[in-house]
């Protein structure tokens, strides 16, 4: 039986952060523990119900992609594998295994590194309002999710309350300085090239993505998640159609079932149907084994 973690409970371990999905711990050594939650949001809101395995596969695909990508950019996995973790983290190896990142602490730039290669999300209520994204001019007559002419690079100014600001690239120079912003800019359209590449092989459309980075030991390094099903938009090739909605191996029932749901999309969430849930979980699990080609282990049975 999968039991969700909506909540990690580690006595006796100082908790850095408690995002929306991760609960992030400092050991205190230059090295960080990230745990991946089965939490999940929708319109900025945590929802009551966890969804079983989310975290699990959100941690083992940054895991996959990790692996795949070192030679474009380091990243900050140290190791994932429970036995190679400090002795005072063993009592909860149950409540860690398969979801949980050892990490090199890192100097965070306060950007998202967000790259689209299709017209989706609010890359299309920009292009609908003003015939552009992320300030960048595009044809005239362009459907909702088609693929654009070149892929976009469309960096945003984090916040810790409500949405990421999207800013011009210009803007992003001014924030980190040209020299930064050209490598962001590069290494971003890097990863998202090699992950598009990949994904086509596996019958799937990266549309779009962000990517975190920072500073380990003054080397520019992805850190956070990476192509997760949270922070990227996976569809499947063999559905595509632009002019719609495209099915996604994300949590798309979660989001449909709000919308009709007549929730007013402010705090408390309501309560998800199981049926909702079941699906969901199915999605992510979909996402994981599509991607890498192999099956989640924790799903089996």
């Amino acid at each position: 039986m999968t039991v969700a973690l909506g909540a990690t409970n580690l006595p006796g371990l100082p908790l850095l952060r408690r995002g929306k999905v991760r609960d992030t711990y400092d050991l205190g050594d230059g090295r960080l523990l990230m745990v991946a939650t089965d939490r999940i949001s929708a319109f900025d809101v945590v929802l009551p119900q966890p969804i079983p395995l989310k975290g699990t596969v959100l941690t083992r695909l940054s895991r996959f992609w990790f692996a795949r990508t070192r030679e474009i950019v380091p990243n900050h996995l140290l190791t994932a594998d429970v036995t190679e973790f400090p002795a005072a983290l063993a009592p909860y190896r149950d409540q860690l295994a398969g979801r949980a990142m050892l990490v090199r602490r890192a100097e965070r730039i306060d950007v998202e590194c967000v790259v689209r290669g299709y017209l989706a999300g609010s890359a299309w209520a920009e292009y609908r309002a003003s015939g552009t994204v992320g300030g960048e001019a595009l044809p005239a007559g362009l459907r909702q999710a088609a693929r654009l002419p070149a892929p976009i690079f469309t960096p945003a100014a984090k916040s810790d309350v409500g949405h990421d600001i999207t800013i011009a690239t210009d803007e992003l120079a001014r924030l980190v300085g040209p020299d930064l912003a050209r490598r962001l800019e590069e290494t971003s359209r890097a990863l998202y090239g090699a992950a598009v590449a990949h994904a086509r092989k596996r019958g799937i459309i990266l549309a779009d993505t962000k990517f975190e980075f920072g500073f380990i030991d003054g080397e520019l390094t992805v850190i956070d998640e990476l192509l997760t099903p949270d922070s990227s938009r996976f569809w499947e090739a063999a559905a595509y159609e632009p002019g719609r909605d495209q099915p996604s191996f994300d949590k798309q029932p979660v989001r449909d079932w709000l919308e009709r749901s007549g929730w007013n999309k402010q705090p408390p969430a309501p309560d998800l149907p199981d049926d909702v849930v079941r699906a969901t979980t199915a999605r992510y699990v979909a996402a994981y084994e599509r991607l890498t080609g192999e099956s989640l282990p924790e799903a089996r049975g």
